[in-house]
Formats: C-alpha cells, structure tokens, sequence
C-alpha cells in the first residue's frame, strides 16, 4: 500500500563506462581572508580575498576584492579584480573592474569597457617565437 515503486535505471550511451563527474560545489576564498601558497581544485573557485602564489582551477571567478598575484590555469576565467601575473585558459573575460598585469593565453577573450589590461594576449596553440617581439623604447 505505501511502497515506493520501482523506476528502472537511466539508460546510459554506448561507450559510457566511464563512471559520471561528480558535479562539485565552489570553493569560496571570502574577502578576509589571504593565502600564501599554490592553490589548485578540481571544480569552481570563487576568490574575492588575496592569493600570492599560482592557481589551477576549473573555472575561476575572480570577484571586485579580489586579488592573485601568480600564474593563473583554469578551463574558464572571469576576472572582477586584480591579477598580476600570467593567465592561461580556454576561455578568459575581463570585466570593467578588472585590473590585469600580464600576458594571457587564450581561446576566447573578451574585455568589458573600462577593464585595464596591460601585457600580451597570445591564442593558445600559437606558438611564442610566432609573436612579434615587442619594441624596444629607446634610452
């Protein structure tokens, strides 16, 4: 009278024996606080606090109070904040807060109005002899 009844189980595709992707839960580096060291996760970071050390992440949102200065690696990239140092991932968009000190290698990249940005912006697969040396100021 009161059983559950019995769902028969999600078909999955031909050649999925690969066991499912855990969907993780972001990691939040809050305002207050301030790590020194390397920093790397399997899934989502939100980081509005101060880092001085490198990041590799899967997506990294970078909020208004946020501060990295390291080498940043992640899938996708949202940056809000500061960064001073170098940015590699698929995927980079700098918003009009952002504040950037280095190079970057990218997929996609795309930068808001007002966003300060100052450094290389290289594709990724595009090799680094490939780019133009950059002008030197005369003394």
């Amino acid at each position: 009278m009161f059983t559950k009844p019995t769902k028969p189980p999600a078909a999955r595709p031909e050649g999925a024996d690969a066991p499912l992707k855990k969907s993780l839960p972001c990691s939040l580096i809050a305002e207050n606080v301030s790590v020194a060291g390397d920093l790397s996760s399997d899934g989502d970071v939100q980081l509005d606090g101060a880092l001085r050390g490198d990041l590799k992440v899967e997506h990294l949102s970078l909020g208004e109070t946020g501060q990295v200065e390291g080498a940043i690696e992640a899938e996708t990239v949202e940056i809000r904040g500061r960064v001073v140092g170098t940015i590699s991932a698929r995927v980079v968009r700098l918003f009009a807060t952002a504040q950037v000190e280095g190079d970057i290698t990218h997929s996609q990249l795309a930068i808001d109005a007002g966003a300060q940005f100052s450094g290389r912006s290289v594709r990724l697969g595009q090799a680094v002899q490939e780019q133009l040396p950059l002008p030197i100021a005369a003394e």
